[in-house]
C-alpha cells in the first residue's frame, strides 16, 4: 500500500513538472516569440519601439516617451516627476493641493511668462501619471509657438501651421482638438532649418 502512494506520488510530480516545462516553453518562449516576429512583420516601426531619428541618422528618442528640452528654440514637453526617465516611469503621488505641487506650478508658470491676460494652460503645469507623455494639447503648443519663433527667427504663423498640422494628425474624436508630438514637432522645425536635433537637448 505504501509503496503504491510513493509510486502515485512520484507519477503526480512528474505529470506536475513536464506541464510546468510546457507551460513555460509555450508562455514564455514560443508565445512570446511569435507576437514579437508578427509585430516585427505587421508594424516593424513600433515593434523597434518608434524610434525618431535626425537628420544625420542618429537615434534622437521614441515618438512615445516625451523628454526634457531646455533651449528656448524647442517646444517643451509636460513636466515630468520621474525627470523623464523611462526607466522610472511614474508620478509624484503628491497631492494636489499639497504645497510641493503648487510651488512646481508656480515655478513653470513663471518660466513659461504666463499671466492672467495670458494664462498658462494646465497641461504645461502638470505632470502626467507616467512621466512620460509625449503630447501635448494644441492649445499648450500654440501658447509655446511665439517664444520659439522668435528663438528661431520664424514667422510665428509659420510655427503655428507646423502646430496645426502635427495636431490634425492626432485627433482627439471627444473634443474636436488635436494632441502635438513635442519630439516629432520639434525635429520637423530642425529639419526646415537645416539644423539636426541632438538627443536630451
Amino acid at each position: 500500500m505504501q509503496t503504491t502512494i510513493i509510486e502515485d506520488a512520484g507519477a503526480n510530480l512528474a505529470a506536475s513538472l513536464r506541464i510546468a516545462i510546457a507551460t513555460i516553453l509555450l508562455c514564455g518562449g514560443l508565445y512570446p516569440l511569435f507576437i514579437f516576429s508578427f509585430a516585427r512583420i505587421a508594424t516593424p516601426e513600433t515593434a523597434s519601439g518608434s524610434l525618431l531619428r535626425n537628420q544625420a541618422g542618429k537615434v534622437v528618442g521614441s515618438r512615445l516617451i516625451a523628454q526634457s528640452f531646455t533651449r528656448p528654440l524647442y517646444f517643451r514637453a509636460r513636466p515630468s516627476a520621474v525627470k523623464y526617465d523611462a526607466a522610472a516611469a511614474g508620478g509624484s503621488n503628491l497631492s494636489p493641493a499639497g504645497p510641493e505641487v503648487r510651488k512646481r506650478a508656480v515655478q513653470t508658470i513663471a518660466e513659461f511668462g504666463a499671466d492672467s491676460r495670458r494664462p498658462l494652460p494646465a497641461d504645461l503645469a502638470a505632470a502626467s501619471g507616467s512621466g512620460l507623455d509625449p503630447f501635448i494639447t494644441l492649445r499648450a503648443a500654440l501658447f509655446q509657438a511665439p517664444g520659439v519663433a522668435l528663438a528661431r527667427g520664424m514667422a510665428v504663423s509659420d510655427v503655428e501651421a507646423s502646430v496645426r498640422r502635427h495636431a490634425a494628425g492626432q485627433k482627439i474624436f471627444w473634443s474636436g482638438e488635436g494632441l502635438v508630438n513635442v519630439l516629432a514637432l520639434n525635429m520637423e522645425l530642425d529639419a526646415a532649418q537645416k539644423n539636426s536635433i541632438a538627443p536630451r537637448q
